[in-house]
């Protein structure tokens, strides 16, 4: 039995796809078990017990665990149930550049504990480091269905951003194989592309142009602050534009082809399955 954490979610969804069309025996984790009629199950990273129930009886476990402030808590509280649960092995999504920093407006420390935790489980382990996702662009769809530019918080800075369809592919190898075992992948596509770029190819395919527009980070700053976001995911946002501006995301890993024996998915493959919300 593989427990999927976070289910309903880019990856997870994915992931619960692909297992269950493997024929593998799946239960995925979400607080709306509704969502998922035929494999759902309740569980909240706040409540032990309701991960105990989650993780009773799963032999293999996917740590999808949620943005925000909670995640390192929830991390650890999830390889605590699979501890209990006498769970055999644990695939944690991780980021790209974890441990790279301990600031914790940085989003680089957030998983480091996490990932420290799986490690020490007793239990096999496998930790995926995603760069950033092709579907992030999906932020800009309403812009370019209405013909606005893109704003661009990151200059000519690039980042080898990954098919969210990739990772889900390497983490059922990592959750069905063995092989995996002990190794921190990191996951990337096969070419560093700037926010400018990534507007080029997304008008290739649309057939029109895609404009950008540079928007300085106190602009955004103010932007975000005024719309009433909150100030400390402002400021881990500040400092994630600023590492992808400076180049500290512009390389590539062969770690998704190394897994799946093929080149990774390219952001125009992703933008041409995907047109549809751009149009």
């Amino acid at each position: 039995m593989i427990l999927v954490t976070g289910a309903t979610g880019t990856i997870g969804s994915e992931v619960l796809r692909l297992l269950t069309a493997k024929g593998e025996p799946v239960r995925a984790m979400t607080r709306d078990p509704s969502k998922l009629s035929a494999y759902g199950v309740a569980g909240d990273f706040a409540d032990p017990a309701s991960l105990d129930r989650a993780l009773d009886g799963a032999d293999t476990v996917l740590a999808l665990t949620a943005f925000g402030r909670a995640l390192a808590d929830h991390d650890l509280a999830l390889v605590e149930a699979a501890g209990r649960a006498g769970t055999k092995k644990i695939v944690k999504i991780s980021a790209f550049g974890t441990g790279e920093t301990a600031d914790e407006k940085d989003v680089r420390s957030w998983h480091h504990h996490g990932e420290q935790a799986v490690r020490e489980s007793g239990m096999a382990w496998t930790i995926l480091r995603p760069a950033g996702f092709a579907s992030n662009a999906l932020m800009w769809a309403h812009a370019v269905r209405a013909g606005e530019p893109i704003p661009n918080m990151t200059g000519r800075g690039g980042q080898g951003v990954v098919d969210p369809r990739d990772v889900a592919r390497v983490a059922v190898e990592a959750l069905t194989a063995s092989a995996h075992e002990g190794r921190t992948y990191e996951l990337t596509g096969p070419e560093v592309i700037s926010v400018p770029e990534q507007a080029e190819q997304l008008g290739r395919v649309l057939g029109r142009r895609v404009e950008t527009v540079e928007v300085p980070l106190e602009a955004a700053k103010d932007g975000m602050l005024a719309s009433g976001a909150d100030p400390f995911f402002v400021e881990v946002a500040m400092t994630g534009f600023a590492f992808v501006a400076a180049g500290g995301a512009s390389r590539l890993s062969g770690d998704v082809a190394a897994v799946l024996g093929r080149p990774p998915l390219s952001f125009a493959d992703w933008v041409r399955d995907h047109r549809a919300a751009f149009e």
